[in-house]
């Protein structure tokens, strides 16, 4: 976040990243708590960037796809824009599970006419000198490749 605090910064935008996600976190736990983070911080702008925990949890795609709905909904009617991060998971689940996961956020950009990056981590996650050594969460190396990849969706949305 500090990465996207500095880009925000340097180009003359007057907005506050407020990171409110938690380590591990699963769209049922984000429900659970935006409400709260939405009373509290008044965003223009929300990023959701959620559900490879919950793939990798094997959670059922209709329950994926209610949270997520749920999360962007509650956004909207707080007067925020979102931004949706696609995510990908690895194929343990079998190619139906996998690809329906993945299309999902497609499904959901589409619906909700919202911004989408496809994969969050697009030209990273087959990079082993950008990842950690669990083969799923991107390294510090990362985190620039990471940020332009949101900031190609995210810049459009911002306004001086």
């Amino acid at each position: 976040m500090a990465l996207l605090q500095r880009r925000l910064e340097s180009g003359g935008y007057g907005y506050e990243v407020v990171n409110a996600s938690a380590s591990g976190e699963t769209t049922g736990g984000a429900l659970a708590r935006l409400p709260r983070a939405l009373e509290r911080h008044h965003p223009v702008i929300v990023i959701v960037e959620l559900g490879g925990n919950d793939g990798l949890r094997g959670l059922p795609i209709a329950d994926l796809k209610n949270n997520l709905e749920s999360l962007i909904e509650l956004a909207v009617q707080s007067d925020a824009r979102v931004l949706l991060i696609g995510m990908r998971i690895p194929p343990n689940y079998g190619p139906a599970y996998t690809n329906a996961f993945h299309d999902l956020y497609g499904e959901l950009a589409a619906r909700y006419e919202l911004p989408l990056v496809p994969f969050f981590l697009d030209g990273i996650a087959l990079d082993d000198s950008l990842m950690q050594d669990d083969g799923i969460h991107p390294n510090a190396d990362a985190q620039e490749a990471l940020l332009n990849l949101v900031w190609s969706k995210l810049e459009p949305m911002l306004t001086h």
